[in-house]
């Protein structure tokens, strides 16, 4: 019976004398004073093979990097092997010999390798343990968003990704041929989440790819990315919203925490206590441009950019003992045009409709970048269509929004937290393509 790398050193321990199977790829091969040394790697780690001649393929040609191969022989205690024992080889089989002529050193420290070059071997960049690392968090990431949202009686939605126009406004899409007409690739599943609410779901989340034609170029930006999107009605502000985030991302960093040790040792890197999560301070965008201008001397920063995304978490772990915080009451001529204007009272709606009037909204900046973007929408019929001339839009382009709001849309709102930022700053990855399985940008689309 086969047994996984991480299961030899209790093997060993707990039943000396019998025979074990390990099978997976050859990571390294050494010799040492007569003695070979073969380093087996399969879904959960690296074992030791201790063979006493140099093992060969079935054609007799010398075993090479990456074949597959299966050994049989006794587990043994060696504290100096990695996991704290190895496998003394009895029998090894070459199941798929590997050409010689490898383009990329799987077992090299990714560390010291640049990016193109691991993104250019992404086939096999994928079987370095450190890099593969990074996919198994953000597997525990997406396990641990869904289960949160469960048991806050969320249900799991799926929707299409092909769409007759933009969710917002219709900018940055890309253009897809669809038998005689044009669609686009869904920005994001914004209009089907409120579809869904006003279903009588009233909660309802999903995790899929969105796309941005985007020209960006940047650590921070990929035209397709993860989305983990939700969506709940009957709320009374963006508020309610922050504090759902906040029990979510301690859910995240927890199960991240517990169940991805070894990853996060081979990154070095550490999230944060659940408990200090609900310590992140909310500070509305006013406030967080004085705070920014403060650190930097006074009054040079105009609007959150990327440095003011730094300040703010350095400030916020410095103040609260965790570099996230939450940014709330964007200006209407920074948020999308469907966001719910914050209340001002007295004026007849003349404050609500203006550009620098304030609105239930918010973003959650960790780690010195924007993970999340979200807010209250807005709900009223009468309302959304007053809006969108001052957005440059006609009522004509959104005739389905309208239906649903028509027709009785419950006050609603939600957010979405970018998977591979996320996975980025939790690692502290120099770049979110790093965090992308197979990234697309402006020049690569394979493999």
């Amino acid at each position: 019976m086969r047994i996984l790398a991480k299961d030899i050193e209790a093997a060993a321990r707990d039943r000396p004398g019998e025979e074990a199977e390990a099978s997976g790829w050859v990571h390294r091969i050494r010799e040492l004073g007569g003695v070979v040394f073969v380093m087996l790697r399969d879904r959960s780690g690296l074992v030791q093979l201790v063979l006493e001649e140099k093992p060969v393929s079935a054609d007799g040609s010398p075993l090479t990097p990456e074949s597959v191969i299966r050994a049989r022989g006794l587990p043994a205690l060696n504290e100096k092997a990695p996991g704290g024992a190895e496998l003394k080889v009895r029998s090894l089989e070459c199941l798929v010999r590997a050409g010689p002529d490898l383009p990329y050193q799987v077992n090299a420290d990714a560390s010291r390798i640049g990016l193109e070059t691991i993104l250019d071997n992404r086939i096999l960049s994928l079987r370095n343990p450190k890099i593969r690392g990074v996919f198994k968090i953000q597997a525990v990431i997406i396990e641990a968003f869904a289960e949160y949202l469960r048991g806050q009686d969320f249900t799991e939605i799926k929707t299409s990704k092909l769409v007759g126009s933009g969710t917002e406004g219709g900018t940055n899409l890309f253009e897809v041929e669809y038998f005689d007409r044009k669609v686009y690739l869904a920005q994001s599943p914004q209009f089907y989440k409120e579809v869904m609410v006003a279903s009588g779901l009233e909660r309802v989340f999903e995790i899929g790819p969105v796309y941005r034609a985007e020209k960006h170029d940047t650590p921070r930006h990929i035209n397709e990315y993860v989305s983990m999107d939700l969506e709940m009605g009957f709320i009374e502000s963006e508020q309610e919203l922050i504090e759902l985030e906040k029990g979510l991302l301690a859910h995240i960093f927890e199960a991240v925490a517990r169940k991805n040790g070894p990853e996060l040792a081979l990154w070095k890197a550490q999230v944060p206590p659940p408990d200090a999560v609900f310590k992140a301070p909310t500070v509305s965008y006013d406030e967080a441009l004085r705070i920014v201008n403060g650190e930097t001397g006074g009054g040079r920063v105009f609007d959150i950019n990327p440095e003011a995304e730094r300040i703010l978490c350095e400030w916020a772990r410095r103040e609260k003992g965790i570099d996230l915080i939450f940014v709330n009451r964007f200006p209407r001529r920074h948020r999308p045009f469907y966001t719910y204007p914050l209340e001002t009272g007295g004026d007849g709606g003349a404050a609500r409709d203006s550009a620098a009037a304030s609105t239930m909204s918010f973003d959650a900046l960790f780690r010195g970048l924007e993970i999340t973007s979200g807010g209250r929408r807005q709900h009223d019929y009468g309302a959304f269509l007053e809006a969108l001339p001052k957005f440059g839009l006609r009522a004509e382009d959104f005739g389905d929004y309208l239906f649903l709001l028509k027709y009785g849309c419950p006050p609603h709102g939600g957010f979405a937290i970018g998977c591979e930022r996320l996975t980025q700053k939790i690692l502290g990855l120099d770049n979110v393509k790093e965090a992308s399985l197979f990234p697309r940008d402006r020049r690569r689309v394979e493999p």
